[in-house]
């Protein structure tokens, strides 16, 4: 990060122990320009441009929310740098949720001094080391669970702990291209019991949650730890946190739209840049394309949604006309972005003759029609162009706060991923009819006719049964699943909210699905109370009534022995 000059003779308040504290006065020490540090509230003649607090223990979270309140309060409109030793076992929600405009954790000599820079220029910085460095509190142990819940817990166990190895198989990706197929099958194979194994327990385990609950869910740091964002199947506070190998950096110049707009696209290009590989657990189209046409695209799309903000930011839009132009402009972002993934003078061999490729695409390809499965665009405009206030899971947040910007993040990486999910599928309709084209556009193993027929039939038969079966239980679970780009690859996440106008648009065959998820939720309880009679019944008749029969026999045995015994001794 290039540094600027901060304002002359900030003054800064240095909270710490003393050792720290002289520690921390060396390192913010610099030539030229230096910063007036103060350590003593006492000395001071007006309020201080920056706070910074060395956090030495381990409060409690509540305690140390309510100090940084203070300290905010009582030196407004000072910016709060907060600083974290590294045994902290403060959960990252918990952190990201803090009032602070700062927040590093074991932050170097250059970190420092690159934050204190950007929070004096009305910036916002966040840096948080690997949560699989920190040593997590063991969860408490569970009550005793019942054979459904016992069955369900254990083999999310056992399929947790081989996602883990596979997802360790696969960083990095192998070189053989046979073991990077088997390792990426397992994994779509785990996901799938996965989802056999709550669709065939979760009922149950929710209808004997009155007597044995499951277990409390351990710390997020402790999740993190122990299994993978896939699996959390939810986002616990709006977003989930960026948990890969180098932690969570958010560096926010400005806390404007465009500040907000830059950091978000300088997040998504490194994503993006990374290769995008496919960590979803499903088979996209997007995953055929060749990696550098595969960063081409997700580029070209996020230079042309760069374009599209802008044109409407600078139009003063209404709400309600904002939305509207905006889905009128899709379809041609889209056509935009894939003129520019072909190239706009690029010509390939097609029946004997040269024709230009980006010409003839947009010619063949269908763009026009609307993603369904993308949520309300409205929250991420009003953020993006005007730098509204973002709902996230109830609470209104600050654009600029750290759990809005993750969310935020989310929401543009899904519309990343999604579009060039569908020009991808028009790419591969496009391959199957121009053999020349494969050499440009897709992997070296699509070449053969063979494995390209063979991807689209299952790409075709995945989207028949996402269509017709999982987006149905979606719809009426009230889950939409995203996409998120990270640079370890795009994995899926499950957003909680209302789609009930979605579920009465669903077609007959689709309702009757819905229909059968409610019979099983009404039926369940009543199974559940049968299983449970006949089992008290069971007991009964094996204690009160074959137990006594068998204690009876034994005894005219036992009786039968001692009589003829007593024979013998007045026979001898």
């Amino acid at each position: 990060m290039a540094r600027s000059d901060p304002q002359p003779s900030a003054t800064l308040l240095l909270l710490a122990d003393p050792l720290q504290r002289e520690g921390l006065r060396s390192w913010l020490q610099r030539q030229p320009d230096p910063w007036q540090i103060c350590d003593d509230p006492q000395q001071l003649t007006a309020s201080p441009q920056l706070v910074l607090w060395s956090l030495s223990g381990r409060p409690e979270p509540q305690l140390l929310e309510q100090e940084l309140r203070a300290l905010l309060e009582r030196w407004q409109p000072a910016s709060l740098l907060l600083l974290l030793p590294s045994a902290h076992r403060y959960s990252t929600d918990f952190l990201l949720a803090l009032p602070a405009q700062g927040l590093l954790e074991e932050p170097s000599r250059e970190a420092l001094l690159q934050a204190v820079e950007l929070l004096l220029q009305g910036g916002r910085v966040l840096e948080l080391a690997d949560p699989l460095r920190r040593s997590a509190q063991p969860p408490p142990p569970g009550p005793v669970l019942g054979l459904g819940g016992w069955l369900l817990l254990s083999g999310l166990q056992q399929i947790d702990a081989e996602l883990r190895l596979c997802r360790g198989w696969l960083d990095p990706p192998p070189e053989s291209l046979l073991a990077l197929l088997l390792l990426q099958g397992r994994l779509r194979e785990l996901l799938c019991a996965r989802q056999l194994l709550l669709w065939l327990w979760g009922p149950l385990n929710l209808a004997w949650s009155s007597s044995a609950p499951l277990p409390a869910a351990p710390e997020p740091a402790a999740v993190a730890a122990a299994s993978d964002p896939q699996a959390a199947q939810r986002i616990p506070d709006g977003a989930e946190m960026d948990r890969r190998r180098g932690g969570l950096v958010i560096s926010l110049r400005q806390r404007s739209a465009d500040g907000l707009w830059e950091a978000l696209q300088q997040r998504l290009r490194q994503a993006a840049g990374a290769g995008a590989h496919n960590r979803s657990g499903q088979l996209l189209a997007l995953d055929a394309l060749h990696p550098d046409r595969r960063n081409d695209l997700l580029l070209a799309l996020l230079e042309q949604l760069d374009q599209l903000r802008r044109r409407l930011g600078g139009d003063q839009l209404a709400a309600a006309e904002l939305l509207l132009r905006w889905r009128e402009l899709q379809p041609e972002l889209r056509r935009e972005a894939l003129r520019r993934l072909a190239g706009t003078y690029v010509q390939l061999p097609r029946e004997g003759r040269l024709e230009p490729v980006a010409l003839r695409l947009l010619e063949i390809s269908d763009l026009e029609q609307a993603e369904p499965e993308l949520p309300d665009p409205e929250p991420m405009l009003g953020t993006l162009l005007r730098a509204r206030p973002l709902l996230v899971e109830g609470r209104l947040l600050a654009p600029d706060e750290p759990q809005a910007l993750l969310y935020l993040e989310l929401l543009l990486s899904n519309w990343l991923v999604r579009n060039a999910e569908r020009i991808s599928s028009e790419l591969l309709a496009a391959c199957a009819d121009w053999p020349e084209l494969r050499r440009y556009l897709l992997r070296p193993d699509l070449l053969p006719t063979r494995n390209l027929e063979r991807l689209r039939n299952q790409l075709n038969a995945q989207q028949r049964w996402s269509s017709w079966v999982e987006r149905p239980i979606q719809i009426y679970e009230s889950r939409r699943p995203l996409y998120r780009l990270q640079p370890a690859g795009i994995e899926t996440i499950d957003l909680t909210e209302p789609r009930d106008r979605e579920l009465r648009q669903l077609g007959w065959l689709q309702q009757l699905v819905t229909l059968a998820l409610e019979s099983r939720d009404a039926i369940a309880p009543q199974l559940q109370a049968l299983t449970r009679r006949l089992g008290d019944l069971l007991v009964v008749l094996l204690t009160q009534v074959l137990g006594r029969a068998i204690g009876l026999v034994g005894r005219g045995v036992l009786q039968g022995m001692g009589r003829s015994g007593n024979r013998d001794r007045t026979a001898q």
